[in-house]
């Protein structure tokens, strides 16, 4: 199947003006989007002259985004067939950028109930842990980045809230001791980033939200780990209940957007 590609980004094929000047990371990007949003289909081959027409990149460009692509099991490049598009049965579904294109697609809704079950599954399990191997460093951090998120809240700050909320949930799962809940902080991280660059987050952040945050380091600190684990129950739960008011307070799901 050939591909029928979209429009060039401006006439030319050239950067439109205020496009990052890290010219590979935007390439990066508008193939991770084209490719979510179905713009370019699963099983499209592409010669690298349509590559780079389409985005505006020299081939040595083109060569290390598609390269980008191949890792995260989105394309494919055979030397005299071209970039053969995979299908999303071969997507690293857990690796934080395909998460952070998805939550820009129109499958947000999808991806937003996928991440929420899949925390469901190993944050409450890491503040269990946490409560049992935190040090006294990890400790204060947790504290810390509560009485941040306190502060930042009250003053409507979303960008230096979410700094304070991705600190305390990164250091919760590294406290947890195992490295392979630690290794998922990236994804809980795009899930936190993805709330605000969506306008998934309330304008001032709930007190319930930060009082259930301050439960769990509270949990953390004391060593229980019925307390943390109940406590980051929670959490999600109101994380998901306040998504799923603010999806109800916009206009549509976009088909497609940038960061």
């Amino acid at each position: 199947m050939t591909a029928v590609l979209p429009p060039p980004l401006t006439p030319g094929g050239q950067r439109p003006e205020g496009e990052p000047a890290d010219l590979h990371s935007a390439v990066v990007n508008r193939l991770g989007e084209d490719i979510v949003s179905g713009r370019l289909e699963a099983g499209a081959v592409l010669s690298s002259e349509q590559l780079e027409t389409r985005y505006g990149a020299s081939r040595s460009v083109m060569r290390e985004a598609i390269r980008v692509l191949e890792q995260l099991g989105m394309a494919a490049s055979r030397r005299r067939v071209g970039v053969t598009i995979a299908s999303r049965e071969m997507w690293k579904v857990f690796d934080p950028l395909v998460i952070r294109w998805r939550l820009g697609s129109a499958e947000r809704d999808n991806q937003l109930r996928s991440l929420s079950e899949l925390r469901r599954g190993f944050e409450p399990v890491a503040a269990e842990l946490a409560a049992q191997r935190a040090t006294p460093d990890q400790c204060a951090t947790l504290t810390g980045a509560v009485m941040e998120m306190v502060r930042h809240g009250k003053a409507g700050d979303l960008r230096a809230y979410l700094a304070a909320d991705v600190v305390f949930h990164s250091t919760l799962m590294k406290a947890s001791g195992n490295e392979m809940i630690a290794a998922l902080d990236g994804v809980v991280a795009e899930v936190l980033t993805g709330r605000t660059e969506h306008d998934l987050m309330p304008a001032q952040p709930r007190t319930e939200a930060i009082r259930l945050h301050a439960d769990v380091a509270t949990a953390v600190v004391s060593g229980d780990p019925e307390a943390a684990r109940a406590a980051m129950e929670a959490i999600i739960a109101e994380a998901a209940q306040a998504i799923a008011m603010q999806l109800d307070l916009l206009p549509s799901t976009p088909t497609s957007t940038s960061s």
